[in-house]
């Protein structure tokens, strides 16, 4: 049974929540003001906050400058491709792992995990070396599968937790009445983890939407996702920080609008199987 709350503790929860969430929000609504803002009052000592001249001139000049549409969809297409490949590749082997553990099941995850304590600068000469070999320097099929392998122990660890928690017993029912291994997985297992799948698409787009340091290396700018859009505002005469405020509020602005639009399921996905 749960435990009731004092009004005076509820209120003291609430508003350290909304605090803890405002200070978190506060460095991208400070980006998003300055966005608006001229080169000079952006530098401004004392800031000013709301009360300044409001302009668009930053948007426009990062219009005529860039190729915003080219780079957004260049991030759309590298998220997106490397977490459904991933996708592809993590519901098999985290099923076997589920559901068909052996005795180097835990081992093998680990394993898994421990690629991510690797420095990424450790394996960027030779994955730079193989692309520029292969002919796939600055292209956006490397970007999909390097993404991919950089984020699949997380994708294949997060899809065991939530197979784990559906009844094996589902399974073999379906196995009884006929279903093969590939029925089994995309009619019975998938349909069942829905929420599961969800947050952890979700994330990996995220994941790889705000992917940095292998972007910045291997593009130049045909591949070149929103990223390097936002980095080609910093030069060596310095900073502009209301033209690079606006490129960065275009660039997060798209994945604000889906986290916001899918909190209800990646919440929901999180949380799948913890309440029995």
């Amino acid at each position: 049974m749960a435990r009731e709350l004092s009004p005076r503790r509820r209120a003291t929860l609430t508003t350290a929540a909304w605090t803890i969430g405002f200070l978190i929000f506060f460095p991208v609504l400070w980006t998003f003001l300055t966005s608006f803002k001229t080169e000079g009052e952006a530098i401004a000592i004392p800031p000013s906050f709301l009360f300044f001249d409001w302009t668009l001139e930053n948007y426009s000049e990062v219009q005529e400058r860039s190729n915003y549409l080219r780079h957004a969809m260049n991030s759309v297409i590298i998220a997106f491709g490397s977490t459904f490949l991933g996708l592809l590749v993590a519901i098999p082997a985290a099923w076997s792992m589920a559901f068909s553990p052996t005795k180097s099941t835990r081992g093998i995850l680990m394993w898994m995990l421990s690629t991510k304590m690797l420095p990424p600068v450790g394996a960027l000469v030779p994955i730079y070396l193989i692309c520029r070999d292969l002919g796939l320097l600055d292209t956006r099929s490397a970007l999909v599968v390097i993404l991919m392998l950089m984020n699949l122990p997380i994708i294949v660890w997060m899809l065991f937790t939530y197979f784990r928690e559906i009844p094996g017993d589902i399974l073999e029912a379906a196995r009884m009445d006929g279903a093969s291994l590939r029925k089994e997985i995309t009619y019975v297992l998938v349909p069942m983890a829905v929420p599961g799948i969800a947050s952890t698409l979700l994330l990996n787009v995220i994941l790889a939407w705000n992917e940095a340091f292998w972007t910045l290396n291997l593009t130049a700018d045909d591949a070149a996702p929103l990223s390097a859009f936002i980095a080609s505002y910093s030069s060596p005469e310095g900073l502009f920080w209301a033209k690079l405020s606006a490129a960065s509020t275009l660039a997060i602005a798209p994945i604000l609008v889906l986290g916001w639009f899918s909190q209800k399921q990646l919440v929901r996905g999180l949380t799948f199987g913890a309440v029995k």
